[in-house]
């Protein structure tokens, strides 16, 4: 049995369109966050930094917070989406960007350009120019590729919830062709679709 705690966001999508991808039989906690639901002391214990998404496999008596590492944990122990050889390590690559730059840097600009728009023009300004750069990067990679590594991964998987929310980022998909073509690719995929709606239906998946 597989206990995933998650709520409506990038990170939390991640896990559940990889969950769908796998086929996986798992029982969904929703984290509401707007509610401060992820201070809960029982969720501290699961999750030490008090962040959705969190698991607990109860078959490995293993919990896991962090989307990277619930992502490499359930490919690699079903030997899917994570690919061998140097695969593995471009993959790794791609993963490590979306962790490290696209998801972090799309969430400051969701925060000023979104939700507090008006309030700290020089933050609009430098996190709106940081989405267009990370659009880029991940356009030329995708220059000729129907997936960021040579299959579909969990590089695809990390990196397209955020992509999703390309409204809140201020980007029109127009701008970027390849990540346009790649994010449709994927939101066709029905595992993707059931994924973006856990835990619960908040909206269509934005369309370009």
């Amino acid at each position: 049995m597989i206990d995933l705690y998650t709520w409506t966001t990038p990170n939390g999508r991640k896990v559940s369109i990889l969950f769908e991808e796998l086929g996986l039989d798992y029982t969904t906690h929703a984290i509401d966050i707007g509610t401060g639901a992820q201070f809960a002391p029982d969720f501290l214990k699961i999750s030490p930094n008090n962040k959705i998404p969190a698991v607990v496999d109860h078959d490995a008596g293993l919990s896991l917070m962090e989307s990277g590492a619930i992502l490499l944990y359930f490919a690699q122990s079903h030997g899917r989406f994570l690919p061998t050889g140097s695969g593995y390590w471009t993959c790794m690559e791609w993963l490590m960007w979306q962790m490290g730059g696209l998801g972090p840097m799309l969430g400051q600009a969701h925060h000023f350009l979104t939700f507090n728009k008006g309030k700290a023009p020089y933050a609009e300004e430098r996190y709106g120019a940081e989405a267009r750069r990370l659009y880029g990067v991940l356009d030329a990679r995708l220059d000729g590729r129907d997936y960021i590594v040579d299959d579909y991964s969990i590089a695809d998987m990390a990196c397209w919830p955020w992509i999703s929310r390309f409204e809140w980022q201020g980007i029109d998909l127009a701008d970027f062709s390849n990540v346009r073509d790649w994010y449709l690719r994927l939101a066709d995929r029905p595992a993707v679709q059931r994924g973006y709606h856990v835990p619960k239906f908040v909206s269509e998946i934005p369309m370009p």
